[in-house]
């Protein structure tokens, strides 16, 4: 398994780079010596995180829902950027949760369920065969303890998690010796995430975060990506839980 080190101009694609937990892992690779590939739908947000973090970040176009938009990526990718070393699938919203199942709409559970289930199988299986083709590579898969813990009005969250957290044990076993498969569950982040589900009530969201007596930042997500990816071969860190210390 051949494994890129990060300083030595690694190319990572990170999905749902244009806030929260996603900038925050584009902006730490980078700095670890990483070309990032920062993807996401909101291409104004892209571009300005480009503007931040200079050359070494490609920003463009990706809707994780939409098979033209992901069988087209690495066409449009520079060929520079093609040969992708690590592949972080962070996109996910939770729009419509925090809501009894019967209450909720099948359009919000089954969108919610093609952007973090079906669209993280979509990147995926767009990028692996080249990583198997150059003879190794990293993905990260970004879960939730909601993967692992039910919690009241999250049904549908919750198997979309369970779902991720599935995905990523078998296809640790499936590339073993081939391609390095890890997983990071964070607990409660303050991101735009709250507020998104909440279908854009920032007041809702940040008050949700206040009920809480710790939370955890984007950059702490971050910097437990890194210390993932930066491990020697022999390594894997195949599931990293991080909660709040209170």
């Amino acid at each position: 398994m051949q494994l890129r080190s990060l300083d030595q101009g690694a190319v990572a694609l990170v999905t749902g780079a244009s806030s929260g937990i996603g900038a925050a892992i584009a902006e730490t690779l980078v700095a670890k010596g990483c070309r990032v590939i920062a993807a996401a739908r909101r291409i104004d947000r892209l571009t300005g995180l480009a503007a931040k973090l200079g050359a070494n970040c490609h920003p463009i176009a990706l809707d994780q829902t939409s098979d033209r938009s992901v069988a087209s990526l690495l066409e449009r990718l520079p060929d520079a950027w093609r040969d992708i070393d690590i592949l972080v699938n962070n996109a996910g919203h939770g729009i419509g949760g925090k809501t009894r199942f019967d209450e909720g709409s099948t359009e919000d559970w089954v969108g919610m369920i093609d952007t973090n289930v079906s669209g993280m199988i979509r990147v995926s299986r767009a990028v692996i065969p080249g990583m198997l083709e150059r003879g190794g590579g990293q993905i990260v898969n970004i879960g939730s303890t909601a993967g692992i813990n039910t919690l009241p009005n999250d049904a549908v969250y919750a198997a979309s998690k369970f779902a991720v957290n599935g995905f990523s044990k078998s296809l640790r076993l499936d590339y073993l010796g081939k391609i390095r498969v890890m997983q990071v569950l964070p607990g409660l982040v303050v991101t735009e995430f709250a507020a998104v589900r909440r279908r854009g009530d920032k007041a809702a969201g940040d008050a949700y975060y206040a009920s809480f007596p710790e939370r955890l930042q984007p950059a702490d997500i971050a910097a437990c990506v890194a210390f993932a990816l930066a491990q020697p071969p022999r390594v894997t860190i195949a599931e990293l839980l991080v909660v709040p210390s209170a």
